[in-house]
């Protein structure tokens, strides 16, 4: 009993040390008011959101990534939707009003924007970030609900760092927005609904995340003298919360069953159809159609055994799909060509890594070798400066190799400058010419070496 005490003792000391966030909360009144004053979304605010759609759009559009994360920086879609939780949180109808109407004003500007942009863009392929924001998963609703306590948590202490521009990144507002704009732009409805689908799964979650970091923080609710107004603000909190959780929990189910089927499909597939002498060139599985795609390359395999290997779907509770295996060219020409195409692919995706494997390789052993290039700064215009600065120097060598040492195992490069003179220098004059040497080869570990009268003397920088 006292044993387990004592552990209950050292437990709550740990979490008081090390997990009390009110050791560096900020003031509430604070972090309210940032959030609150982020809601807004008229004159600046409603400008930066539009230049914001524009870059993410056009990032989409060449496939840049780096744009892409600068449009989520700047972009401040964060704010209403923060805003709602905060409201939830604190019974704030007000706030909420605000937010929700903040919201819908930001959302509809910003699919506006995006869609204005690729109606009129000329470059009108699909790119491969564009095609990553058209359907959510599972890891996009963990990512926003993580992404949004990280956020409120970050607000609500005062060390705040970098936190909120990686909420921005992470969590990924702004891409869903532009490509559901490149859906209406196009007359893709499939590309708009799931782009939304995103941005909505996402908006939900972060306000969640930051409706559970107020309540687990204890932030003041809104009190009211009117308690029969209290009853009706509240009824219209709950309300409009069950009117916007309700879809979002109804699509995160059906995210998660999807995430499930997907990954049992790829489990069938690995051990069910993996025969010798024989490949998995590609699959295709299709969630809302219940179908598995294979296509098979090598030697044939028996009917006999593709259908026994169909008996055990429901064995990966896979029961009702429908199971469909394509081998080598037997099935036409249309086959042919697909198989073509799926080899074609295989040899890009696996070309495409070893050329960045190679680039990776070339890059690192060019940075190796600009480390070891340290001939190139002894020239006769140094020399003219060290003949007028160091009149007594008559001969210098500049040259960079490698410094183990002995304890630390660490090995680091190291400039070495070997100067000869006709004379001793003092302390003041070996430092200064340690300094000059230092800033006309730009290497700050640098090692002199003095050779006076045939007398070796060494000085270096610590």
């Amino acid at each position: 009993m006292e044993t387990r005490s004592h552990r209950k003792f050292l437990l709550r000391k740990f979490f008081d040390e090390y997990m009390d966030l009110n050791r560096s909360k900020e003031d509430e009144q604070v972090t309210v008011d940032s959030i609150r004053n982020g809601v807004e979304f008229k004159g600046t605010n409603l400008w930066v959101l539009i230049f914001a759609t524009f870059i993410a759009s056009l990032g989409l559009n060449v496939n840049s990534t780096a744009v892409i994360i600068g449009a989520m920086l700047i972009s401040p879609l964060m704010g209403p939707i923060m805003g709602v939780g905060l409201a939830i949180g604190q019974n704030d109808f007000e706030l909420m009003k605000r937010s929700l109407k903040s919201y819908m004003v930001a959302t509809l500007f910003s699919v506006v924007t995006a869609t204005l942009y690729f109606l009129f863009t000329p470059l009108d392929e699909v790119q491969s970030e564009l095609l990553a924001r058209t359907s959510p998963t599972i890891y996009d609703v963990f990512i926003a609900l993580f992404g949004g306590l990280a956020g409120i948590v970050a607000l609500a202490t005062k060390e705040k760092g970098n936190v909120i521009p990686g909420v921005a990144i992470a969590t990924a507002l702004m891409p869903p927005l532009c490509t559901a704009g490149f859906g209406l732009a196009t007359g893709n409805l499939l590309y708009f609904l799931g782009a939304f689908y995103l941005y909505f799964i996402n908006s939900v979650f972060i306000s969640l995340a930051t409706f559970l970091g107020v309540r687990f923080m204890h932030f003041k609710r809104k009190q009211f003298v009117d308690k029969e107004r209290e009853k009706i603000v509240k009824r219209y909190i709950i309300w409009i919360t069950i009117g916007t959780m309700c879809p979002a929990v109804y699509l995160t189910y059906n995210i998660v069953r999807e995430t499930f089927y997907q990954t049992s499909a790829n489990n069938f597939i690995s051990h069910e159809l993996q025969f010798p002498d024989t490949q998995v060139l590609n699959r295709e599985i299709n969630y809302s159609d219940k179908t598995i795609k294979v296509v098979l390359l090598g030697k044939e395999v028996p009917e006999n055994q593709i259908v026994a290997a169909q008996t055990k779907l429901a064995d990966y509770k896979l029961s009702g799909t429908k199971l469909t295996v394509f081998q080598g060219v037997n099935n036409g020409v249309e086959d042919l060509s697909s198989i073509k195409t799926m080899v074609m692919e295989d040899f890009y995706k696996n070309s495409q890594q070893k050329l960045n494997e190679q680039t990776e390789e070339i890059d690192s052993l060019q940075r190796a070798l600009s480390l070891f290039s340290g001939s190139y700064v002894v020239n006769e215009r140094m020399g003219k400066e060290m003949k007028v600065i160091f009149p007594e120097v008559r001969s210098f060598s500049v040259s960079k190799g490698m410094e183990l040492n002995i304890d630390s195992n660490r090995i680091d490069t190291v400039t070495y400058a070997v100067i000869g003179c006709n004379r001793s220098m003092s302390v003041a004059e070996r430092a200064k010419m340690l300094q000059w040497l230092q800033a006309r080869t730009e290497s700050k570990k640098l090692k002199l070496i003095i050779n006076a009268n045939q007398q070796l003397k060494t000085s270096s920088d610590s």
